[in-house]
This record gives structure tokens, C-alpha cells and sequence, in this order.
């Protein structure tokens, strides 16, 4: 049984919460989850981890939190799907405090190894126009023109990271997640990516009976969509590599259209809706997808469960979130 203090920063959000309930299946025992909202809005919380509230833009509450830990997984972020991202810049761009003060306070600490979660929003957007996108090399992040706010925040923490390990010692792992989705996530209330969003919606049409859908934009953007127990794996073996330095795609190859993805969701309800596409809404660049040749190359894997296969598991979840708060409006 493990006994190293691990520390997850953004624990309380949807993937450090899974991330947390992982480490705990794996036997760890010393576990620190820390994040800025009050401990009822976190995704999951579990009893015997040591749950802290606290503001990790603060660099005291960072040297308070890698007091004593081995390993740091750098997960909290000021951030949400398209629509925040694209109408909440300065406060997306805020968040390098966090890795800034983190960085500093694990390097103090002595910590053995640090992982930061980036994003495929650092990519060049020029490379991102066309629909039916070339999938995203690693080397594709420069000459840097990343998705404003949020994505320059990442692409310059990850530098952070890479000059820390240089300058200091400081053993960090890097990876830019593709669209992480699954249960125990946003699904309502203007942070929720197009999975939960696209779910959401579909359930609202069929319990409603009116069956209409609003689409932002025009529904033939591509993206992939890694379901988080894909994440998870990559996340472990990324952080726990002797040879991965650079920053590295941790997400699906599976490329879909956006009707594609809302093909898959009235599928899996049973229902077919008329579709209204709201073309002034943000939606993003119009194509990404992840190239996985490196992380092939480097750990023999790349996240390979299947589209299909995580929405009907993200519905069903959704679906009784949705449920139970309708009764419980209706209890009101």
C-alpha cells in the first residue's frame, strides 16, 4: 500500500475527482485534494482523503499544499467548454497563477514528480480552419496562436513546467487533454462541454416532447472526445514515464462531426430530433483532432475506448442527474 503524500490540485472538479477515487482504488493512502469551491459543489468527495478549500492562486496556500507531497497532479483551472472559454479570457488567463505558485512550491518541497493537465487549446489555429483537420503533431503548438485567454495560459505554463525541470530539477510531465467527457461532470449552467451539453439537451427535448435541438453553429465541426477512463490510464502513465519530457496529446484519434455526436445521442435515447443551428454561438476553431503517433511511440498505448461506448455511460448518468433534479424541483 502506498504511503507517498499525493497531492491533486482541482480535485473537487470533474477530472480530479475521478482522478482522486483512482488513486484510492489503487491503494493509496495519503491523499491531499484541494480546490477553490465550497466542498458541496465539488463533483466527489470521499471521507477518508484530506479535502482542503482553498485558493491555489495564492502561493501560500500552494506552499501549504506540496507540503510533504510526493507527487503533485496540477489539474485546477479556471475553465469550462466553448462558451466560457471564449467569454471568460481574463479569467482563464488568471489560472497561471496557480501552476506559477504551484511550480515554486513543489520545486521548494522537494517533490518528486509533477504533472500538469494543458489542452489542445494551445494549438495553432491555423492549423485548425478546415473541417476535415490534418490530425494535431506535438510540434504543431509553434509559431504559437492559441485559442485566446485559455489557450495562451496553458501554452505558457507549459513552459513553466519545462524550464522548472531544466533549471531546477523539477521532474514534471506535461499533456494537452482532447475533450474530456464522462459521468460526474458539468452538464448545465454554461461551464459544460458539447458531450454533456449535446446530452442534456437531447433529454430535454424527449422528457419535454418537444423535439427540437439547438446546435451551436453549424454542426459539421470535427472534434475527438476522450472518455475519462482513457484520461485516467494516460494520465498515470504519462506522469510515471522515465523518458516523456516534452509536452504530449493524451486524447481519442476518433474523429466526429458535432451532428455526428448528436447522431449518437438520439441513437441512444431513441429519439430523432429537428435540428435549429445557432450560427452566432461560439463553437470554436472548426476542426481538431489528436495525432497519437508519439505517445504510441513512447508508452505503447493511445485512449482507445469508443465514442459510442462513453456517451450511452456519460447519457445514462446525465439522464438521472436530470431525473432526480426535476423530482426535486417538483418536491419543492
Amino acid at each position: 500500500m502506498n504511503q507517498e503524500l499525493i497531492l491533486v490540485a482541482g480535485g473537487g472538479g470533474f477530472i480530479g475527482g475521478h482522478l482522486v477515487s483512482k488513486l484510492r482504488q489503487e491503494g493509496h493512502t495519503k491523499i491531499r485534494s484541494v480546490d477553490i469551491k465550497p466542498m458541496d459543489e465539488w463533483y466527489q468527495v470521499f471521507d477518508d482523503v484530506e479535502n482542503v478549500v482553498a485558493d491555489l492562486r495564492d502561493a501560500h496556500a500552494c506552499r501549504a499544499a506540496c507540503e510533504d507531497a510526493a507527487v503533485v497532479y496540477n489539474l485546477a483551472a479556471d475553465m469550462g467548454g466553448m462558451g466560457f472559454i471564449e467569454n471568460n479570457k481574463a479569467a482563464c488567463m488568471i489560472s497561471v497563477l496557480i501552476n506559477t505558485h504551484l511550480l515554486q512550491a513543489a520545486a521548494d518541497a522537494d517533490v518528486a514528480r509533477f504533472f500538469y493537465a494543458s489542452s489542445a487549446c494551445v494549438y495553432n489555429a491555423d492549423k485548425q480552419r478546415d473541417a476535415q483537420v490534418i490530425p494535431l503533431k506535438e510540434e504543431d503548438a509553434y509559431p504559437a496562436m492559441p485559442e485566446d485567454g485559455y489557450g495562451w495560459e496553458k501554452l505558457f505554463s507549459e513552459r513553466m513546467c519545462r524550464h522548472f525541470r531544466e533549471d531546477f530539477g523539477l521532474a514534471t510531465r506535461v499533456a494537452r487533454f482532447h475533450n474530456v467527457y464522462g459521468p460526474f461532470g458539468t452538464w448545465d449552467g454554461g461551464r459544460e462541454k458539447a458531450p454533456a451539453a449535446i446530452c442534456r439537451k437531447v433529454i430535454e427535448a424527449k422528457t419535454s416532447g418537444n423535439l427540437e435541438i439547438e446546435i451551436w453553429g453549424d454542426g459539421k465541426q470535427t472534434r475527438s472526445f476522450m472518455y475519462i477512463d482513457d484520461c485516467l490510464e494516460g494520465i498515470d502513465k504519462i506522469t510515471h514515464s522515465e523518458d516523456l519530457l516534452e509536452p504530449i496529446n493524451l486524447g481519442s484519434s476518433e474523429l466526429v462531426t458535432i451532428n455526428g455526436l448528436v447522431d449518437i445521442v438520439e441513437d441512444i435515447a431513441g429519439v430523432q430530433l429537428k435540428r435549429n443551428y445557432k450560427l452566432d454561438a461560439p463553437k470554436g476553431v472548426n476542426g481538431r483532432n489528436s495525432d497519437n503517433t508519439k505517445i504510441q511511440s513512447y508508452l505503447g498505448w493511445e485512449p482507445s475506448i469508443r465514442l459510442r461506448d462513453g456517451m450511452e455511460r456519460t447519457y445514462r448518468w446525465i439522464y438521472d442527474e436530470f431525473l432526480a433534479r426535476e423530482r426535486a424541483g417538483a418536491a419543492v
